[in-house]
């Protein structure tokens, strides 16, 4: 049943940093999410196979300890932001951004009602570290997470293009990290979750 709980949080996590990609591009201008049929919460706009099942699936099985996935990315049109320079990063940073707001909001809930019974804190203490755990992975500087997004921002055209080459290989690198480096994303998560919970 804690499986199952994980999964749907896992989905539900992935949907609202898909829609607040798109949000985001609206409000700079660009309606590409919008005519897609993308800005909506509706979780069947944004399922993908492989992200938001296969691989959370494979993890569990695996017993790693900890599931992540992703649903379809939002699309969008870098040439419609109004921002021209900072637009595709702003539109990158929403996604982990807002896992981080729902973090806090459910840290609040877990720091400030004591009548909580431990089962029921334990499921939110699992919603915190999930999303978390989206915030900090999709935060990977590797392409085509946001990360990369963000730190294209800071790059020259040249240094840009070169970077974005790596592209077809990033799914690969990212599982290829997630499978044997799995350090990189759990310690800074474990900190964060300690920072934002006290437990």
């Amino acid at each position: 049943m804690i499986y199952l709980f994980q999964v749907v949080v896992l989905i539900f996590s992935a949907i609202i940093h898909e829609y607040m990609h798109g949000f985001v591009a609206f409000q700079l201008g660009d309606d590409t999410a919008q005519k897609a049929g993308r800005l909506t919460i509706n979780p069947l706009a944004h399922l993908e196979w492989f992200g938001s099942f296969f691989l959370p699936l494979i993890m569990l099985l695996s017993g790693l300890g900890f599931v992540i996935g992703w649903a379809k990315p939002v699309p969008y049109n870098p040439y419609n932001l109004s921002d021209k320079k900072w637009g595709e990063a702003k539109v990158a940073l929403a996604g982990p951004l807002s896992n981080l707001v729902v973090a806090i909001l459910f840290g609040l809930i877990l720091r400030f009602i004591p009548f909580l019974s431990l089962s029921f804190a334990n499921l939110i203490s699992l919603i915190i570290y999930i999303n978390l755990l989206l915030m900090v992975f999709n935060l990977l500087p590797i392409p085509p997470l946001d990360g990369s997004k963000i730190l294209a921002a800071f790059l020259s055209p040249f240094q840009k293009a070169k970077y974005f080459s790596f592209s077809s290989y990033g799914t690969i690198i990212v599982i290829f990290i997630i499978m044997l480096f799995s350090g990189i994303i759990i310690g800074p998560v474990n900190f964060l979750f300690h920072l934002i919970t006290a437990l």
